[in-house]
């Protein structure tokens, strides 16, 4: 299967966000990336549930939400309400992951877990059949533009390894500092979705970026 595309809508701009959202809709990028950040589990705040409303109402592409937020399964029945085809919650933020996860199900999302840069793959074992996609954050959490974490390589080496295993069906998803250059690396590792936001958005030509990167999962 050729990896997927997630445009970050985080580094979109978001004075014109329904042209950047066409944009997408346009390329060939497979889904939209979509972070929600509190001020409380991350130092920053994105947008919220009506953001997300507006953006839902003209994508055409797969919703691949990612909470970076305190107690997220209280949240979980809105975005499912609000369009969300994939819900990512953070290892890091559930005291119940296994139940949260049944929630995401329940409502008829696929099942994103995420985990931070110093966060130990080992702590997915007990969770990684009940697991769609995996989110390797391969920058530390709540900015944009941050430079990818080399030691990212080895824990997607980890990961691949966990997943055959268990037998797990689960993606790899690799978020954070994603460019045309490591991109070909993460692609030869297993990687099945690159999420990419300042390297597609801050580009002069976001189309032609996508392209490129489209082109390199061939």
């Amino acid at each position: 299967m050729q990896s997927l595309i997630a445009p970050s809508i985080l580094a979109a701009d978001f004075a014109n966000l329904q042209r950047d959202v066409e944009m997408v809709n346009s390329s060939k990028a497979d889904w939209f990336h979509i972070d929600i950040m509190d001020g409380v589990f991350v130092p920053n705040i994105s947008f919220g549930m009506p953001v997300l409303k507006a953006i839902a109402q003209h994508a055409k592409k797969t919703l691949d939400v990612h909470l970076m937020i305190v107690e997220p399964e209280r949240y979980v029945k809105t975005f499912a309400e609000l369009g969300s085809d994939i819900l990512t919650v953070h290892y890091e933020a559930c005291k119940h992951l296994k139940q949260t996860l049944n929630t995401i199900k329940a409502e008829g999302m696929k099942t994103g877990v995420a985990i931070n840069p110093d966060t130990n793959i080992a702590v997915l074992e007990d969770f990684i059949n009940d697991i769609d996609i995996v989110c390797l954050m391969s920058v530390h959490p709540g900015f944009g533009g941050q430079s990818f974490i080399e030691s990212t390589y080895d824990k997607i080496k980890q990961l691949k390894a966990l997943i055959s295993k268990k037998k797990s069906a689960a993606k790899i998803e690799v978020d954070g500092g994603v460019n045309a250059v490591n991109a070909k690396n993460l692609i030869s590792l297993g990687v099945d979705v690159l999420v990419a936001g300042s390297f597609v958005f801050k580009s002069e030509e976001p189309l032609l970026t996508i392209a490129g990167l489209k082109q390199i999962t061939t």
